[in-house]
């Protein structure tokens, strides 16, 4: 498109300079041709015939359209010199515009060159850097599917574990219990022997006072144990004498346990309370 426009642009120039040329031939030959003409009227004897009153009057009349034409053509490329002069000065104009335009294209054809080299290289930059990214990817999946195995594995394994914890467990809660049971029999059984043993001694205790009661004087009639005594004494006295001998005085109404007659008695009564 520019370099169009610069060639219409010489076309009007080479077009202007022509028409420039040919009016100045015209203008020459005009000056020339009136020349020519008064020099012949100077060497012309005058004559003063009708005929050559007619003549002159034309030739005067020629004289003055051309005259007239010299100026209307003088006046014509006057105009048109000064507007062609101001065309070419608007073309020379446009041509330095489009000169500065096209070396502004160049350097912004000359950046853009740049820029896309600048853009190229960093795209394949990128290319490359893509392809290690996809590399390093594909390593850190397969190293991801790597770790989801053995991390099912593991899974596997500890959920096996804790089936045999959870039996071990629940066969150590079994032990426990078994121990626990075993101990309270044991500890049950403990008891037992030592109240069998506290029962035993007492037993023997109580053997051992018996046979010092019976020693000492005492009868055993049914469950009871009595003391008789001849001593006469008052109630009160034989009050105090049972109960300094851990007894107590009774009055004895039965026939099958009375001894003698107002007889006072001790009776002691036993531990196991009869």
């Amino acid at each position: 498109m520019n370099k169009g426009m610069i060639m219409d642009s010489e076309d009007r120039i080479e077009r202007t300079v022509d028409i420039y040329i040919s009016a100045e031939a015209v203008r020459d030959m005009k000056h020339k041709k009136d020349t020519e003409d008064f020099n012949t009227t100077k060497t012309q004897t005058p004559q003063h015939t009708g005929s050559d009153g007619v003549n002159i009057r034309s030739s005067k009349a020629a004289v003055v359209w051309l005259v007239l034409l010299c100026v209307f053509l003088l006046t014509a490329v006057i105009v048109l010199c000064v507007t062609f002069t101001q065309e070419r000065q608007q073309i020379i104009t446009k041509i330095t515009n489009l000169a500065e335009e096209r070396d502004q294209l160049l350097t912004n054809n000359k950046n853009l060159t740049q820029e896309r080299e600048q853009l190229l290289t960093n795209n394949m930059n990128l290319t490359q850097e893509r392809e290690q990214l996809r590399t390093n990817n594909m390593n850190l999946t397969q190293e991801r599917n790597q770790l989801l195995t053995n991390n099912m594995n593991l899974t596997q394994e500890r959920e096996q574990l804790r089936t045999n914890n959870m039996n071990l467990t629940k066969e150590r809660d079994q032990l426990l219990t078994n121990i626990l049971n075993v101990t309270k029999e044991r500890n049950q059984l403990l008891t037992n022997i030592l109240n069998v043993t506290k029962e035993r001694d007492q037993l023997k205790s109580e053997k051992n006072e018996l046979q010092k009661l019976f020693a000492g004087g005492w009868k055993c009639h049914q469950s009871s144990l009595y003391f008789l005594s001849s001593e006469k004494k008052s109630w009160s006295g034989s009050r105090k004498y049972c109960t300094d001998k851990k007894a107590d005085l009774i009055s004895i109404n039965n026939q099958e346990e009375q001894v003698s007659v107002c007889v006072c008695v001790c009776v002691c009564v036993c531990d196991c309370g009869v």
